[in-house]
């Protein structure tokens, strides 16, 4: 679910560092340099990159521009290949018994395997020319204000991307804004080393 939708999850992150003043100006042109690149005619099995919050096909922000008042909104698109489990043990089947008949013809019983990896990795690597990737987005908000940044995502893997493809493009660094985060933020150091030594409590 978007950022503007009824209900959406949603995780809050903090630029570490202050932001350049110069940035601000590049940030456009920074994101039309890391947009998404389509993989649709590529082999890959996943791409990534921003788009325009109001259109995921518009990576050159034709439509409408980042800003928006106090804030930048746009999106991380990442498209994923997925090859369903039993059609790629069904084509690995078929290369390895096709790779049998002609070891034998060869004098040999086994298939190394060395060889069987590779096998699986050719066969994959057909396959995944036959399947269209899916598209997947998450709306993204920054506050220029205060330099929070918004993630419509609580996903972990998909979080360690965002921030990896932030710091890529914006060299500027997140950090996950997290119930201890932000104790740490507010408390003195104190406060925090008793917060410290608290030990977890068990409900069940």
């Amino acid at each position: 679910m978007g950022i503007l939708s009824a209900s959406c999850s949603f995780t809050r992150f903090k630029i570490t560092e202050p932001v350049p003043k110069e940035l601000w100006i590049e940030i456009p042109a920074k994101l039309r340099q890391f947009a998404f690149q389509d993989i649709d005619d590529i082999a890959e099995e996943r791409g990534w990159g921003w788009t325009s919050f109001e259109d995921m096909l518009d990576t050159q922000w034709r439509s409408a521009p980042p800003e928006k008042g106090a804030y930048l909104a746009f999106a991380l698109r990442l498209d994923t290949r997925r090859i369903p489990p039993a059609v790629l043990k069904k084509y690995v089947t078929i290369a390895l018994r096709e790779e049998e008949v002609r070891i034998k013809e060869q004098g040999k019983k086994f298939i190394a395997r060395d060889r069987k990896n590779e096998l699986r990795d050719q066969v994959k690597l057909r396959l995944m020319g036959r399947f269209l990737p899916i598209p997947a987005v998450f709306d993204v908000a920054w506050a220029t204000d205060t330099n929070i940044v918004y993630l419509a995502s609580t996903q972990t893997k998909l979080i360690e991307l965002f921030m990896n493809h932030f710091t890529l493009t914006f060299d500027l660094h997140l950090e996950p804004m997290t119930p201890y985060a932000l104790a740490a933020s507010m408390l003195d150091e104190k406060t925090l080393a008793r917060l410290d030594a608290l030990e977890p409590t068990s409900f069940v």
